[in-house]
């Protein structure tokens, strides 16, 4: 299909004006005054923002504390054999990937996101409970499915959610705060892990690797209940947190950051019509699996501790070495996605975190020191921020409809479940401790990505090339551009 690049609009560098009849009248605000009033409330929806972090590491330590337990007894404990834990892992990315797009589209249509989310987080919570229950690996190989099969509606939730507050420029940040959880969550569940492990062990009659699933399923739960009243709604939602004048100005900024495109010659793309519309873009197509192969790269997130381990430590000094690497690689994001945004710029803070993470898994297969492969984990704790600045950049793709950017960072997400699906398999036990074989797969897939991405760039840029043309030959002003 055809890209609906504007032809006309104002000359916003990221977005342009919706003034079609149909919008509600809104009062003016003059330059002074708004500059004030969007400070203000920038302030309070970022303080928000901060706890929707705080839910996204609670949803990254529930899914990923089944590689610590792995190092107390866990799968002994079980009797599992051969792949059935790397089955483990990959089942709860079959359960993400089925849910994500419906709930997104459900999100669309409801004036209180905020309940809705809090419930999932609280039925996840109690599912990781639940896993530190069970006594068969077949039960928590169930239980892991449905973990999955609820965690999906929060993290494209909460990034749609983001994309009706913040304007196109200011989101590779906020965007980043979220996806850091997941970066900041490898750092101190290992941390947290290695203390429940030893000083809970026996306690009760439990295994130190239940107490891991009790403790942190009950920090789920006591979060989830006080997120109900934190989280935010959408700008059309009563929202008791903002002054009048605030929630007209956030009201007005999203009508500001409107790609009129298409939705200029007919009815707006609203309800299950924009799933079809993101079903039949091949562009998101394209991205979706620009996100698979790189998240089967990224696999090495899920294996982290094993990694660890096979520097020769002990299993709490492993725990303890695992959170170095991505502090560092949390640092990194933030200052990655805020130059991205600062530049507009979205291709190279895509790619060159992944060929960061591409001299990690050189350095890796090289040698067997333990030191030098330690240094290996920087490199490739580095590569997370990719994903986060390509997420940014699916929703500046695909502004043009409310619904339809709904549906695009859903099927995206959901799409790139597809590659830790598979990737789980990449890191099998008789593969180690050199793991050269799946060091080896993380190049191969990295790489890919990367080229894919550097095609989609060049597709875009030939599109806003071809709409300045157009602008010029008519006397237009400057339109909607894509971010390269």
């Amino acid at each position: 299909m055809s890209d609906p690049l504007l032809g006309a609009g104002s000359s916003y560098h990221y977005g342009a004006s919706d003034r079609s009849r149909d919008s509600p009248v809104l009062p003016e605000f003059d330059e002074q005054n708004r500059q004030m009033v969007e400070k203000r409330l920038l302030r309070k929806l970022d303080l928000r923002v901060a706890f929707l972090v705080l839910i996204y590491i609670m949803s990254c330590m529930d899914r990923t504390n089944a590689a610590a337990a792995r190092l107390r007894g866990f799968e002994e404990d079980l009797g599992m054999t051969g792949n059935q834990f790397n089955t483990l892992m990959s089942i709860f990315y079959v359960g993400y990937l089925l849910t994500q797009a419906p709930s997104n589209m459900l999100i669309d249509r409801m004036t209180r996101p905020s309940l809705y989310l809090s419930s999932c987080m609280a039925t996840w919570g109690a599912i990781t409970v639940f896993i530190g229950v069970a006594q068969t690996y077949h039960a928590i190989l169930i239980l892991r499915f449905m973990l999955g099969f609820v965690e999906a509606a929060f993290f494209p939730g909460a990034i749609f959610l983001l994309s009706r507050w913040y304007k196109r420029n200011e989101l590779g940040f906020r965007t980043a705060l979220l996806a850091c959880g997941s970066s900041i969550s490898n750092a101190f569940s290992a941390l947290v892990a290695s203390g429940i492990l030893v000083s809970l062990d026996g306690t009760l009659g439990f295994a130190g690797w239940r107490w891991l699933f009790f403790v942190e399923g009950a920090l789920t739960i006591v979060v989830a209940v006080t997120a109900i009243w934190i989280l935010p709604d959408f700008p059309s939602s009563p929202s008791a947190w903002l002054l009048p004048d605030e929630q007209t100005l956030a009201k007005r900024r999203m009508m500001e950051e409107v790609a009129v495109g298409s939705e200029h010659k007919s009815t707006p793309v609203e309800g299950w019509s924009g799933l079809v519309e993101a079903l039949t873009d091949w562009k998101v197509w394209w991205l979706g699996a620009a996100l698979i192969l790189m998240d089967a790269s990224l696999s090495f997130r899920i294996f982290f501790p094993t990694l660890s381990a096979t520097m020769g430590y002990n299993s709490t000094i492993t725990l303890l070495l695992c959170a170095p690497p991505w502090i560092l690689g949390t640092a990194t994001s933030f200052l990655v996605a805020r130059h991205s945004d600062a530049t507009g710029d979205r291709f190279w803070h895509t790619a060159c975190p992944l060929f960061v993470a591409i001299i990690g898994f050189m350095i890796a297969i090289s040698t067997m020191n333990a030191a030098i492969r330690y240094l290996s984990l920087f490199f490739m704790a580095q590569a997370p921020v990719a994903h986060i600045v390509s997420l940014t950049w699916v929703m500046n793709t695909f502004s043009q409809s409310r619904s339809k950017r709904a549906a695009a960072i859903a099927l995206v997400n959901a799409m790139s479940s597809l590659g830790y699906i598979g990737s789980s398999y990449f890191w099998p036990s008789r593969w180690g401790p050199s793991y050269v074989n799946s060091y080896g797969l993380c190049i191969l897939t990295s790489t890919m990505s990367i080229v894919m991405f550097w095609l989609f760039r060049r597709h875009l840029l030939r599109c806003n090339e071809a709409a300045k043309t157009k602008e010029q030959a008519l006397g237009l002003p400057k339109g909607f551009r894509y971010l390269l």
